[in-house]
């Protein structure tokens, strides 16, 4: 097997060179670059920012540099924020904060708050802030009963807080909103005496009820009882009344003719006769009177 000489073997190494020269400078001065989905890419020259790209290839001159910059939704946790009401009850929350940097404000953001989109810490401290500032304006009780509108004005000043660095609130959890322990014990007792007040009014409308039925069905009996008696009262006084008239009558007519009462003694002295056998008493008493007796047979 014949060797290469020095010539072909330097003419070979000279060739290895430019090849790895021509792969460094490609690399240094490759000018293909990608943004991904969900960023924008921050096109800087020697330090200063030239220009925005957007999602897809960007093609740089070697004199530029392309930063990829979110415009995802971001999130902020903020654990156990402390705030106090405006009767100096302390109270905590923790809250979970959505944001998005604005995108006509990539450049702003990039250039004074973050290279990459992440302004958490921003979020964090605002949040914070709000939270005290929003809480001292409600008294404790005010905060339990109006939590959806307290909710409302944090994240309306959270907006206008962030809106200075360039984010957009997406949304705004509230979790583990609680005073102290003393003031939940206080609370509870409250909720429980409340409670126990509401269900011994509620007995005693109950028994005032009852009474009220009871007394209401008494009245109704003696009402009864009371139309009865008026009833059976008027009836009597109707039936004495035309007693009396019937009497007032034939006194009249007694008045008027005495020859009816001699009349209706006829009548009376008949009737006995019709009703007499023919046997005689046995035993006549003084001052008794003797049925007729037809002496002309």
């Amino acid at each position: 097997m014949q060797l290469p000489d020095k010539q072909s073997a330097g003419f070979l190494w000279k060739w290895i060179l430019i090849v790895l020269v021509a792969v460094v400078l490609i690399a240094i001065l490759w000018p293909f670059y990608s943004v991904p989905t969900g960023s924008r890419g921050v096109i800087t020259q020697f330090g200063r920012i030239v220009g925005i790209e957007g999602e897809g290839l960007a093609i740089l001159p070697p004199w530029q540099k392309l930063s990829n910059f979110s415009i995802r939704a971001e999130k902020a946790d903020i654990e156990s924020a402390e705030g106090s009401t405006s009767d100096t009850q302390p109270v905590r929350v923790s809250l979970t904060v959505r944001y998005s940097i604005a995108t006509d404000r990539v450049s702003e953001v990039f250039e004074k708050y973050s290279h990459d989109g992440d302004l958490s810490s921003y979020v964090q401290t605002a949040t914070q802030e709000i939270f005290k500032a929003v809480t001292a304006k409600y008294t404790a009780p005010d905060l339990i009963a109006q939590r959806a509108k307290v909710s409302n004005d944090i994240n309306a000043a959270l907006r206008e807080k962030l809106v200075l660095y360039g984010a957009q609130v997406i949304n705004i959890d509230m979790r583990s909103f609680a005073f102290s322990d003393s003031y939940m014990h206080a609370i509870n007792d409250k909720v429980t005496q409340e409670q126990l007040r509401l269900a011994a009014e509620n007995k005693l409308k109950t028994v005032e009820a009852e009474q009220k039925q009871k007394v209401a069905i008494a009245e109704a009996e003696a009402n009864a009882r009371k139309a009865e008696a008026d009833g059976e009262a008027y009836a009597n006084l109707t039936i004495a009344k035309a007693q009396a008239e019937a009497l007032r009558v034939q006194s009249g007519a007694l008045a008027q003719s005495k020859d009816v009462l001699e009349l209706r003694r006829i009548e009376v002295e008949k009737i006995k006769a019709e009703k007499w056998n023919g046997a005689l008493p046995t035993a006549i008493y003084a001052g008794a009177p003797i049925p007729f007796l037809n002496i002309e047979k």
